[in-house]
């Protein structure tokens, strides 16, 4: 099998999509997508950034993802920082994944986000 990846979802509270646009569009300059109107109906939003899409959706009962996170490859991990610390999100470095520069933050909900960097540029 030849697989690639099409989109991450996440969960967000009922209610949660004007924190979610100001957070992946207005902080990290992610492009909202339309969802399809069938979908549309159940709330959430969908962002992308080049061939990656970030899907979220309303859960009822939600609940933040604390240990399980997407890793989204970046090309300035610095800009990303800076954009980050602008809006007033405070970003853990992590030094333990050798070829690449990385950090953790949490969305506005609490989800766990990685944000990381290749520091070998043929990767």
């Amino acid at each position: 099998m030849r697989a690639r990846l099409h989109h991450v979802q996440l969960a967000i509270p009922e209610g949660g999509e004007d924190a979610a646009r100001r957070f992946w569009a207005e902080t990290l300059g992610m492009e909202e997508i339309a969802k399809p109107p069938v979908l549309a109906e159940r709330g959430g939003c969908w962002f992308r950034s080049g061939t990656f899409e970030l899907h979220l959706g309303i859960e009822e009962g939600f609940a933040p993802a604390r240990k399980a996170h997407p890793g989204i490859m970046v090309d300035d991990l610095d800009a990303i920082v800076a954009r980050l610390a602008d809006a007033g999100v405070e970003a853990t470095p992590d030094d333990n994944f050798p070829g690449h520069r990385r950090i953790y933050v949490h969305d506005p909900f609490g989800n766990r986000l990685e944000f990381l960097q290749p520091t070998d540029l043929r990767a």
